[in-house]
């Protein structure tokens, strides 16, 4: 008698598998699921049932945890599981403080005039690295000689795939003033097209890559003036936040700044940096590289 597809109305993820799909899952991202995030996963993980042409969430789950799916489905299991929510200029005051505050002191403290490296850490579909693009130009055309690149990085390789096409609805785009779509985005060709695209020019300050917090090291081969890290570490529990910060904040040149989640609080945490405003840091110049 042949297998056939089980329905969502038949079929749910039992408990012990839940559970090891849970501890697989924070192990590997650190991502940290709740007994009512079952419905959630079960939805998202449909999808790679799917794809893979299987026919049950026993049959996922005997895929997963088997040699070939540990080496070849684990990455498409975290792309389904990660939470992708961003805007352009999203949590505007950190961009105005960048731009008035941020950018003057870093360069003030850099008379060589080499390029500042920010870092949008968990940039989701490229609208934070986008705009903190946007900012930078908008700062170098006000002050020649001014130079900069943006590293974006996420777990997701589709959501970093999406992000590196660069291109957005015109409801995506709404929070940018007409006067920066007018000067970044291009629209498509065809009129009746919803999508434009961010400039070339824009899109060479731009490298994306993918990047897991969880990597013990993040293999990148320079530290960064600025990280963005924004509504990110919320999906974690608090050790786990801990050490993600600890790293990031090693990444980070001794005076440079760290912007959070208006959301997102790091009392309490053993980390070399100083508020100097909510959800805004700042790594003393005396503190260890």
């Amino acid at each position: 008698m042949g297998v056939h597809a089980v329905s969502e109305h038949e079929e749910s993820i039992s408990s012990q598998d839940f559970r090891r799909l849970c501890s697989l899952i924070y192990e590997e991202s650190g991502i940290h699921l709740n007994s009512d995030k079952k419905t959630m996963l079960e939805l998202r993980i449909k999808r790679r049932v799917r794809s893979l042409h299987l026919n049950s969430y026993v049959e996922y789950c005997e895929y997963l945890f088997g040699a070939q799916g540990q080496k070849d489905e684990i990455v498409h299991l975290l792309d389904v599981v990660s939470t992708n929510k961003t805007d352009f200029f999203r949590e505007p005051d950190h961009f105005e403080f960048l731009s008035q505050k941020a950018l003057p002191d870093l360069m003030a403290r850099n008379p060589d005039g080499r390029p500042l490296l920010i870092w949008s850490a968990g940039c989701s579909t490229g609208e934070e690295p986008y705009t903190l693009a946007i900012v930078l130009t908008e700062w170098a055309i006000a002050n020649p000689g001014f130079r900069f690149s943006v590293l974006a990085t996420d777990i997701s390789n589709t959501v970093l795939a999406k992000a590196a096409r660069g291109v957005f609805t015109a409801e995506v785009l709404r929070p940018v003033s007409a006067e920066l779509r007018r000067k970044y985005f291009m629209r498509s060709r065809d009129p009746d097209s919803k999508f434009l695209r961010v400039v070339p020019e824009l899109r060479q300050h731009v490298a994306f890559r993918r990047l897991n917090f969880m990597d013990a090291d993040f293999g990148l081969s320079q530290k960064v003036d600025a990280f963005f890290c924004r509504n990110v570490i919320i999906y974690f529990d608090r050790p786990t936040q801990e050490r993600i910060m600890q790293k990031l904040s090693n990444q980070l040149l001794p005076g440079g700044y760290a912007f959070v989640g208006h959301s997102e609080t790091l009392h309490n945490m053993d980390l070399p940096l100083v508020a100097v405003a909510p959800s805004l840091y700042r790594k003393p110049e005396d503190a260890r590289t």
